[in-house]
């Protein structure tokens, strides 16, 4: 039966619309991808003041539990607590915190270079270890002495001065800008948070708003758990910190190691980032300890491998069992993909990403499965 001309114009018609909204929806897509890696970091510095935002929402939310204030105060109270905090650990560690943070970059410098004198005297290329003296013996070895001939000084030239002069000014403007930068940013984030923290329900309604009316519930009921996930980890998280700091500390004081003190801070810092931070913290560590004899560096490293387990094994057990429950070896392939792509910001973020990203799918997964199984 031959189909009519105006049904063969109309499906022709809805063919080519879905293929100009298909292709417009796949450039869309490509465009967002391009414009997320090309400003990657500026959109990291925005997430991780949401993130602070959250925890500060979150000790928000404790203190109302014990005092009947409003959001402000309280919000007020945590902010000058944690400031009060902060500012008697610089008051009363700030010099202990300096003395031994230039000890410890020394001590690892040394240790840097006893490994590679080892790794070079047993045949294995250490170039990687250099410290940046390589560009100095370099020089004093192209232009040896002749033996029994006078050492002469010559003055350098006027290009030989004007060279190096811009080299320093050009280090020197590097750093600055790097210091600068490293200060905006904290700031950035440090706004970000406060700016969150103060008016949560103001963001999370204008959230809801750009989502369509038909979806609204649906957007609803996800940004609420991933809010609920993302406060009851940023907690778990703060005090598995604390925990591997003040474990670290005192073991390592225990031991005899000089730069305890700034060691405990870096390790519970690192201990945010799972996996990954605390293999650097234990590198450190060990490093560290090794100026002390090995009986020393023995001991920081069984102190490393106890923290270890007390954090994996019991205390993120017991304090994050409900707040996330993520596969090791995919968090770390994950931690691994974004610190290669995104550098520091995507390895430190990993983790809240992913627990976005697992929020979501299991929500989807939870609905579909409550579909399938209804009765029909």
């Amino acid at each position: 039966m031959p189909v009519p001309i105006d049904d063969g114009v109309s499906a022709r018609s809805d063919l080519a619309w879905a293929i100009s909204v298909g292709g417009i929806g796949v450039a869309g897509f490509a465009a967002l991808l391009l414009f997320m890696w090309h400003f990657a970091a500026t959109l990291f510095l925005i997430f991780a003041g949401i993130l602070l935002g959250v925890a500060l929402n979150a000790m928000t939310n404790l203190l109302g539990r014990a005092i009947r204030l409003p959001h402000a105060l309280r919000l007020v109270v945590v902010c000058l607590v944690l400031a009060g905090l902060s500012g008697g650990v610089v008051f009363l560690g700030g010099s202990t915190i300096a003395r031994q943070a230039t000890a410890l970059s020394e001590t690892i410098k040394s240790q840097l270079t006893s490994v590679k004198a080892f790794l070079e005297k047993n045949g294995i290329d250490a170039s990687y270890f250099e410290l940046g003296n390589a560009s100095a013996t370099s020089t004093s070895s192209s232009s040896p002495a002749t033996p029994g001939a006078p050492t002469t000084r010559n003055l350098p030239s006027a290009s030989t001065i004007a060279s190096s002069g811009g080299a320093i000014v050009s280090q020197t403007l590097r750093l600055l800008l790097g210091a600068v930068s490293a200060v905006g940013n904290f700031f950035i984030v440090l706004f970000l948070g406060l700016t969150f923290a103060a008016q949560p329900s103001v963001y999370r309604n204008g959230l809801l708003f750009m989502a369509p009316e038909r979806h609204r519930a649906l957007a609803t009921a996800i940004l609420d758990r991933i809010s609920d996930t993302l406060e009851r980890w940023l907690i778990a998280q703060m005090l598995t910190m604390t925990a591997v700091f003040l474990v670290t500390w005192v073991g390592l004081a225990l031991i005899g190691i000089e730069s305890s003190f700034i060691l405990g801070i870096q390790a519970g810092l690192l201990a945010f980032i799972p996996t990954v931070g605390a293999l650097l913290a234990g590198t450190i560590v060990v490093l560290a300890s090794l100026a002390s004899g090995w009986v020393a560096a023995l001991s920081a490293f069984i102190l490393f491998l106890g923290v270890h387990a007390l954090e994996s094994y019991v205390l993120t057990p017991i304090i994050q069992r409900q707040a996330l429950d993520i596969p090791p070896a995919t968090l770390f392939g994950f931690q691994i993909l974004l610190g290669v792509v995104f550098g520091i910001w995507g390895l430190a973020l990993a983790l809240p990403l992913m627990a976005i990203a697992k929020v979501i799918i299991d929500y989807f997964k939870a609905g579909g499965i409550s579909r399938e199984t209804a009765p029909t």
